[in-house]
């Protein structure tokens, strides 16, 4: 019998954003999911707008289990995981033992399918640079959402976001904020 699967149901269990007054609660497992569809659209930007070759298929996998670590983890806010190198480096280590844990959870038969996921080579590298965008957008996303409804909790998290955003320097993502991003401030009935 392998857990795998049930661990990773838990995802939806575990809340992000805890140092902060929420006014919609976000949970591991659809923060994946969005960031799933970013980080695909970021591929397809990629290849179809900047003429790459990149499989957003692959990008999308990836992007799909990028926090299941936080099964066992729990989700340990930015300001904390990056505070120190010492810190993150502390971390980053408790992520390696959570993704083996994980890894032992599955049928030996198919664990060889998760290595790449969970324990990244170099040269998957471009590969986890667009679920990186596509996490610091969702995190962005996030922000407006909070701002729209009124907390102004979110604020400095928006600018501090925006600026690591840019700081990417990646012509996909200026794309998606160009062409995506503003619809995310509008009511439902501003959509239709």
């Amino acid at each position: 019998m392998s857990h795998f699967f049930a661990y990773l149901s838990r995802m939806r269990l575990i809340q992000r954003w805890s140092l902060m007054f929420n006014i919609h609660q976000e949970n591991v497992q659809e923060h994946s999911l969005q960031v799933c569809m970013i980080a695909h659209v970021l591929a397809i930007i990629h290849n179809r707008v900047y003429e790459g070759n990149i499989s957003p298929e692959k990008v999308a996998l990836y992007a799909m289990y990028h926090d299941a670590s936080e099964v066992i983890t729990g989700d340990l806010p930015t300001p904390i995981k990056y505070h120190s190198p010492k810190i993150a480096d502390a971390y980053k280590e408790i992520e390696e033992v959570a993704h083996q844990r994980l890894m032992d959870m599955l049928p030996e038969k198919l664990q060889v399918d998760f290595q790449e996921i969970f324990f990244p080579q170099a040269e998957d590298e471009t590969y986890w640079k667009f679920v990186k965008a596509a996490d610091k957008i969702s995190a962005y996303l996030k922000c407006l959402e909070e701002l729209k409804a009124g907390n102004q909790e979110f604020s400095r998290a928006k600018n501090v976001i925006k600026q690591a955003i840019d700081d990417m320097d990646m012509p996909e993502v200026k794309y998606f904020m160009r062409n995506f991003t503003p619809s995310f401030k509008l009511t439902l009935d501003e959509l239709d």
